[in-house]
């Protein structure tokens, strides 16, 4: 369990106060609007109405005492890029910063961010893969070369063990689990069989995984 500071509590905030606090973290959330605040205090382990530019109110919230600081202002760079600079100032030791453009996660890195989250980005990378294929059902990018897809399993497969098709030296990817009714199954063999009922996940760089499965 970590005890985490998050501030801003639009609808992106919002969710991530939902998840942070579905796996069981100590939150304190913060936003200038009272309303929001109101909305996510369930959510949450409490909060505060309060401007995250004001030093001296960021600074009574003791800083140092939290694991990570989370930035999720949206619509005011402004806020989010002078409170970013702020909580490095006061010692936090991990501050997460929410970017909408290209430019604002580069000045966010340069203030202060040790990590940028940029959602509008990272949804649509995985929408434009995820919906422009029938055959893609999810995808985690792992880093800037490197992937993870749940992809059906080729017609040409159907019927073959993992150690007949040799993918990894073929392809360079690996099978690292299946999925069948909602269920994963990470055990997996040479002699696992495939099968039009089951998805696979594999892992590999970008362009083998592109190239194999033609995406």
């Amino acid at each position: 369990m970590k005890s985490i500071l998050l501030i801003g509590l639009g609808n992106f905030g919002k969710h991530i106060a939902l998840q942070l606090n579905q796996l069981g973290h100590q939150v304190m959330a913060v936003d200038h609007n009272e309303e929001r605040v109101n909305d996510a205090v369930d959510l949450v382990t409490s909060a505060q109405i309060g401007d995250s530019t004001n030093e001296e109110f960021l600074r009574s919230l003791g800083i140092d005492n939290y694991d990570v600081c989370i930035v999720a202002i949206g619509g005011d760079f402004q806020s989010s890029l002078e409170t970013t600079c702020s909580l490095k100032e006061m010692g936090a030791k991990m501050v997460v910063s929410r970017a909408e453009r290209d430019g604002q996660a580069k000045f966010l890195l340069r203030n202060g961010a040790d990590e940028v989250i940029y959602p509008e980005k990272q949804v649509a990378k995985w929408a434009a893969i995820r919906y422009s294929s029938d055959h893609i059902f999810d995808y985690i990018e792992l880093d800037e070369t490197h992937s993870i897809f749940e992809v059906a399993v080729p017609r040409a497969w159907l019927g073959k063990t993992v150690v007949e098709l040799d993918i990894r030296r073929k392809y360079g990817i690996n099978i690292i689990g299946m999925k069948q009714n909602g269920k994963t199954n990470v055990t997996i063999t040479p002699d696992t069989l495939l099968s039009e009922d089951k998805t696979l996940l594999v892992i590999g760089e970008d362009k083998a995984l592109q190239k194999c499965f033609r995406i």
